[in-house]
């Protein structure tokens, strides 16, 4: 199966490597503390944000935002400069890594905010620990537990767009069965860029999701959906001859199983 292309045009990119054979790639907490450290060191020389990030034992999750075309090179960086220092201090030869590292562009606020929830409910998924908090390897616990923040992660959306209680409430609950299912939906979509932009592979046309025949519920879910499908709010209002306003409100407001 051909390997789908990579995005590494500016913007979000959610990001996920593993150890090779699921093998350990943290064996003590120096280990997960040098990694942030090359984090940080990579984001500063190539202008990165890092939004959220969770260590786990045998794995990471990244969140980050990237003002140039330079993934690729800023993963390299990280994964090279670990390695190095992995096997080194664990006296091992051959490779680290189970092969190139995952990621995923994101275009939506929505997918966005619901990566954080799923990044940042992993070591309660995996018995590392009861509760959101408690955790010190992900940020939001570090932010929670009011820890010292590294450099990297000092602009991120969590300490921007929330106060400590508001970041709480906000991953007070994880994600329902149907959020999960759209994020994944989200992950597997088909993404084309150019040289300039990235564009969503949309699964039909906008005109295509609604009908004369539709009552307001079987509407406002069409808009919902066509939303989620990678449709702007202004266009899904201009479809409509609604306002846009009318759109925000259905699709923060709306709940369906998708």
């Amino acid at each position: 199966m051909a390997r789908r292309p990579r995005i590494d045009l500016a913007g979000y990119h959610h990001i996920v490597n593993r150890g090779v054979n699921r093998t350990n790639i943290f064996a003590t907490s120096q280990d997960k503390d040098m990694f942030l450290a090359i984090l940080c060191k990579s984001c500063k020389l190539h202008d990165v944000i890092t939004h959220d990030y969770c260590l786990m034992d045998n794995h990471y999750h990244l969140l980050i935002e990237n003002s140039k075309e330079n993934l690729s090179l800023f993963m390299r960086q990280i994964n090279a400069n670990y390695a190095i220092y992995f096997n080194k201090k664990y006296k091992r030869t051959g490779h680290l890594w189970q092969g190139r590292f995952k990621s995923w562009y994101i275009l939506q606020d929505t997918y966005l905010y619901q990566t954080i929830k799923y990044i940042e409910y992993n070591p309660i998924k995996a018995k590392m620990s009861s509760e959101i908090g408690e955790y010190p390897y992900a940020l939001g616990s570090t932010i929670l537990s009011k820890m010292e923040i590294v450099p990297c992660a000092k602009n991120s959306v969590m300490l921007e767009q929330y106060s400590v209680k508001e970041l709480a409430d906000f991953l007070d609950k994880p994600l329902s069965e149907a959020e999960i299912e759209a994020l994944e939906e989200e992950k597997s979509k088909k993404l084309n860029k150019n040289s300039t932009d990235v564009i969503q592979e949309r699964s039909k046309k906008l005109e295509n999701y609604f009908s004369v025949t539709m009552n307001k519920m079987q509407r406002n879910i069409a808009m919902k959906k066509a939303y989620l499908d990678g449709y702007s709010q202004t266009s899904i209002a201009k479809e409509l001859g609604v306002t846009s306003s009318l759109v925000s409100f259905n699709i923060k407001n709306l709940k369906f199983d998708t």
